[in-house]
């Protein structure tokens, strides 16, 4: 495998390799070396400082092991010629050569690989939405939208389409299947699909997707942010994550065309354990301060616990197919966005779903009405539940959850509740414009 690694990089030019792995918060993180280096890179790893990283290591177990995947080569398309770099994913190990349980990519791998002692394929469709801005020199924390377009506009000559055409382009040359491009609801705001696949490579091609974006939206002087919700008043942006479990023989197991929405029992297991994780699974799926701007009533974000077909205010949608379209069935969990680490929240979301496989849980009926136009009455009398409002409530549902705890690891467990109640306390006592506004003159 490395003689062949290595072959491939010199017929494609490359004259540097960045190792990258992810910290809990899904901060992207680097290592280049030169290419003379990549041999005994892949024989022996790379050894680095990882209490400098979120949540890998204390001060006095600091030393770690880069492991490259061979399996995630890809050249940069964006690098010059003469630079060429090309990137591989790694895993991290300790001083003693066993995978660390602190690092992200480890903890979905634990995940995935009790899903297949059952016998399971976990297949996962990431939609990341993102927004496109302008720099705005005089006011830089305020965000200038790059375009005035709305949901699936086109103009021949949109300067927002010629950026996502060299998106595409760049994903695909970094062997990324992608499906379709288009404008979203709000100004300035985009989604591009890929194609699903295990989860494991859906959560690398998550990763690679936010920087490839980033890198080509900075060629054009312009930047991405995948921040859930940048501006007041509109849409923000999600990652909707579509999800079905396969045998290892191709077989989805979602599906069932005797029931009335094609889903067989395993299934409705498997919704009922999302939705009794509800709470807790948004701690890791919507991870930041910001994630809770986004997840209020109107805006397409679900807050309400329950599921549907053809609802897009529910929690859990299961996207209506033909019945000739057996690989089709999935569910989609609508309340992750793209701040989300995505190994932690892969790994947290087939957690729960896997609890409801287990404890054989059923889902309450359907609700196929608009969720928002419900009073608390109706919520009550249906039984449906609220996703926390704050990040310190949704913090609070994970410290009650073993389930969702187990899979991330007691030790990333750890690191990220102090990493996010050090968010949510600095958040907590800033004086915000909105404050000023009301209450300078008046108090």
């Amino acid at each position: 495998m490395s003689s062949n690694l290595i072959a491939r990089v010199r017929e494609d030019g490359v004259r540097f390799i960045s190792l990258q792995f992810t910290d809990i918060l899904g901060t992207i993180k680097s290592v280049t070396i030169p290419i003379g280096r990549l041999e005994e890179a892949l024989e022996q790893g790379v050894w680095f400082d990882g209490s400098s990283i979120e949540g890998f290591a204390r001060i006095y177990e600091s030393d770690m092991v880069l492991v490259p995947d061979p399996a995630t080569y890809q050249v940069l398309p964006w690098s010059a010629p003469e630079r060429r770099r090309a990137r591989l994913i790694c895993d991290v190990h300790g001083p003693d050569g066993r995978p660390s349980p602190n690092v992200p990519r480890q903890a979905l791998k634990r995940m995935l690989a009790r899903a297949t002692e059952r016998g399971y394929v976990y297949n996962v469709g990431p939609e990341l939405e993102f927004f496109l801005f302008k720099r705005n020199d005089e006011h830089p924390t305020q965000p200038l939208p790059h375009d005035v377009g709305s949901y699936f506009d086109f103009s021949p000559r949109d300067e927002a389409q010629q950026v996502r055409s060299e998106i595409i382009l760049a994903l695909q040359g970094m062997g990324m299947q992608v499906e379709m491009s288009h404008h979203e609801v709000a100004t300035g705001q985009h989604e591009i699909d890929f194609r699903y696949a295990d989860a494991l490579t859906s959560a690398d091609n998550a990763v690679t997707f936010k920087y490839t974006v980033r890198a080509i939206a900075a060629t054009h002087g312009i930047y991405a942010s995948f921040m859930p919700k940048p501006i007041f008043g509109i849409n923000g942006s999600g990652m909707h994550t579509h999800q079905s479990l396969f045998s290892a023989e191709g077989r989805n197991l979602f599906y069932d065309s005797d029931d009335e929405y094609n889903l067989s029992r395993l299934a409705y297991n498997f919704i009922a354990g999302q939705m009794e994780h509800a709470c807790a699974l948004s701690a890791v799926v919507a991870p930041t301060v910001n994630s809770y701007k986004r997840l209020t009533p109107g805006y397409e974000a679900p807050v309400y616990i329950c599921w549907a077909q053809l609802n897009r205010s529910a929690l859990i949608r299961v996207p209506a197919h033909g019945p000739q379209r057996e690989g089709a069935t999935r569910v989609e969990l609508r309340c992750p966005d793209p701040s989300a680490n995505p190994y932690l929240a892969f790994a947290a979301m087939l957690a729960a779903g896997l609890d409801g496989i287990e404890r054989d849980l059923t889902p309450p009926p359907p609700v196929n009405e608009d969720v928002y136009d419900f009073d608390e009455r109706d919520l009550r009398e249906r039984a449906i539940g609220t996703l926390p409002g704050t990040l310190a409530e949704a913090l609070d549902e994970l410290e009650r959850d073993e389930v969702i705890q187990e899979a991330l690891g007691p030790a990333i467990t750890e690191a990220f509740l102090r990493a996010k109640r050090a968010e949510w306390d600095e958040y907590r006592i800033q004086v915000t414009g909105w404050e000023l506004e009301r209450y300078l003159e008046m108090a």
